[in-house]
């Protein structure tokens, strides 16, 4: 017998070796508001078919929690492949990237025809028809070089090439009736347990509809991403051209040492849309309707400082003189700063910004004033005054950067023809394989943690303890101005978990795996491993990338 610890009613039960987490969930009965999909183990993600031999551990997880999330938002879209795999035997679908609430989808065929509504609707119907029929999802751990002849022979190269250059000796995939696919992490134990999703015509291709995180039981309201859209279609054409469609091609192109070669590409990629962006700040400034401030903003970790040196010495290529600032300098007194229901600081609310005081300074620079501008201690948590004095003169234009800046209420008494509003953001393009997206988030939480590690800022445990209230200030603060820029940057690159890699894996050993955070570190270690490492001496010094690592 072994004894199972739940901690979600805090009560101990025995049970026989080899019991799943299914049958374990069902004999404690505990009351949740929504269906169990998974849980932790010792604070590891498992799927409920996992089976315990020894004591353990456990929570159990339904649609509110990440992990949970994860685990049913795979199998929706093992649920479409299957389906669709059936329908057009000869076409190949590809799960590109989270966006708009849910997975837009593509699927390739030899005359490049966009997906009609009537095959959307005979997918959906196969879809419902799988759903109902109870199908369970089969777990197969075996050695690498099976499951790489196993999808070599159903044409799965994605696969083959990542399976073969990551580098395990033994990989797990499933198979949900006949038809078999790999997975990087668990699944529901079978497709009943999918009641709530849709899918639809989007952008020539399918855009899975997904649960929402707060009400589980409907759909997650839809978001049309234009401009968003637009960055993600441009950074695939460029994938495309390159040959490095997945993270299989990339580690390949690695191996060959040519890593140097993608890296130099990347930054020419990026120095070029800077250069675009300042040239089109130029003509504005040059219009009838004179464009005055540049207004920066995108999540944490998503390089907007720097983003910032780098425009500021392109505008001074095109004959402006930059000057600048960030609302961070403006933040309220630390003890007048909004707090968390748990009582904590809520570094991420706008009200942590002065804007009034802000947007008042800002009127008088336009108004051809000199300022002092504030510089915000955080050590002590106070705004200090140092005798940093702005004046714009003729030439000048004024850069404003912060998670706020693109926020309406910052500089709502500026006119409209006056702002120039920019989004940074990290649009993670390449993935794992066809039908394994990377998270949207991935990239910004290795960069966070490793520069508050390298700083002496904070552990990676409190790092990861705190992500989900920064995501969540998020969704509330910083997304919803997304589409109203005037321009999107990505500050990605095609290679940056491998220059992440070596540094993220000693920092994300460091946390003690009797903690809940271990879980989150243990799942990005195990992601991690996917890529082969790039030594991060080959970014140049002048990179977003060279203020993380």
């Amino acid at each position: 017998m072994v004894d199972i610890f739940c901690k979600n009613c805090g009560t101990t039960k025995s049970f026989v070796e080899g019991t799943s987490l299914k049958s374990i969930a069902t004999e404690f009965g505990f009351n949740e508001p929504y269906k169990i999909v998974s849980a932790r183990v010792n604070n590891v993600s498992e799927g409920l078919t996992y089976k315990v031999f020894n004591s353990k551990s456990v929570e159990f997880l339904d649609y509110s929690s990440y992990d949970g999330r994860n685990v049913y938002c795979r199998s929706i879209c093992f649920l479409l492949c299957k389906a669709t795999q059936e329908l057009f035997p000869n076409c190949k679908i590809v799960i590109r990237r989270p966006i708009s609430k849910g997975f837009y989808c593509t699927i390739e065929r030899d005359d490049s025809t966009a997906v009609s509504h009537d095959e959307v609707d005979a997918i959906r119907l196969r879809m419902r028809e799988i759903v109902a029929q109870d199908l369970p999802f089969i777990r197969h751990h075996v050695l690498t070089e099976e499951a790489v002849k196993l999808f070599k022979s159903l044409g799965y190269t994605d696969k083959v090439k990542l399976l073969e250059s990551c580098g395990d000796l033994y990989i797990t995939y499933y198979t949900l009736g006949d038809c078999a696919d790999y997975y990087y992490n668990a699944l529901v134990p079978s497709s009943a347990y999918l009641k709530v999703w849709d899918i639809m015509p989007y952008r020539g291709g399918i855009l899975i509809r997904v649960p929402n995180r707060h009400k589980p039981d409907e759909l997650a309201p839809f978001i049309d991403q234009n401009k968003t859209f637009e960055i993600l279609d441009e950074s695939l054409r460029w994938n495309k051209i390159m040959g490095l469609n997945n993270v299989g091609d990339v580690n390949i192109a690695c191996q060959k040492g040519m890593a140097p070669d993608l890296i130099q590409v990347a930054e020419a990629l990026q120095e070029k849309k800077i250069v675009q962006i300042a040239e089109e700040i130029e003509r504005r400034y040059n219009s009838p309707e004179k464009v005055k401030i540049v207004l920066i903003t995108g999540p944490t970790s998503s390089g907007k400082s720097t983003f910032c040196k780098r425009l500021s010495v392109q505008l001074k290529a095109c004959g402006l003189r930059p000057i600048s600032f960030s609302t961070d300098d403006y933040f309220v007194n630390r003890v007048d700063t909004p707090k968390l229901p748990d009582g904590s600081y809520d570094f991420d609310n706008f009200e942590t910004v002065d804007h009034k005081y802000l947007q008042s300074d800002l009127l008088k620079l336009m108004n051809g004033e000199e300022v002092e501008v504030p510089e915000y201690n955080f050590v002590t948590g106070l705004r200090e005054f140092n005798g940093k004095k702005l004046k714009i003169t003729d030439g000048s234009i004024l850069l404003i950067e912060g998670i706020h800046a693109l926020n309406p209420r910052l500089t709502d008494k500026v006119s409209e023809n006056e702002k120039f509003r920019i989004f940074i953001n990290t649009i993670t393009s390449v993935s794992l394989d066809n039908h394994n997206s990377i998270p949207t988030s991935d990239n910004r939480l290795l960069r966070r943690i490793i520069r508050d590690y390298n700083k002496g800022a904070f552990t990676a445990r409190e790092t990861i303890s705190a992500w989900p209230n920064v995501r969540r200030s998020e969704v509330q603060w910083i997304y919803p101005f997304q589409e109203d820029a005037d321009v999107l940057f990505n500050s990605t690159y095609l290679i940056e978990f491998a220059v992440l890699r070596t540094s993220a894996e000693k920092i994300l050993a460091t946390v003690p795996k009797n903690c809940p955070e271990y879980s989150e570190a243990y799942r990005l270690k195990q992601f991690l491993h996917y890529f082969t490492p790039v030594s991060e001496k080959e970014i140049p010094t002048t990179s977003i990338m060279k203020s993380f690592v």
